[in-house]
């Protein structure tokens, strides 16, 4: 488990970025998060001692317990962006409002929204 948002923020972006099908960079991290390349260095860091992410040839890849980590937060964050566009907030406010809220809410509260929109994985975590 991640002890801060952040270090969840890092990973789902690994994660997409990855999935585009290119190698990823610091400075690419950096970009898609509006960060420095200095803070991306220093949340690898903290990463790689915890088993996330690994570099190979200066690219950062991520581990399997990294990604599986990063798929959970990334999943909830695509579940909340949706139940919020339901709702009727715009796509661009759902996204960054799902962002904040992936971190806050209580598995209880997650497990339910889940249930309310049907999510095959229904079950609480």
């Amino acid at each position: 488990m991640i002890e801060n948002e952040s270090g969840e923020d890092y990973l789902e972006a690994i994660l997409r970025l990855s999935a585009e099908g290119k190698d990823v960079h610091s400075v690419e991290v950096a970009r898609e998060l509006g960060v420095s390349k200095p803070a991306v260095t220093k949340a690898m860091r903290l990463l790689t001692q915890k088993g996330y992410v690994a570099f190979v040839d200066k690219h950062i890849h991520l581990t399997a317990r990294g990604k599986e980590y990063a798929a959970e937060v990334y999943e909830k964050h695509r579940l909340l962006q949706e139940f919020l566009m339901r709702l009727g907030v715009s796509e661009k406010n759902a996204d960054t409002d799902a962002c904040r809220m992936e971190h806050l809410i209580s598995d209880e509260t997650y497990g339910a929204i889940r249930k309310f929109m049907g999510s095959d994985k229904a079950e609480e975590r």
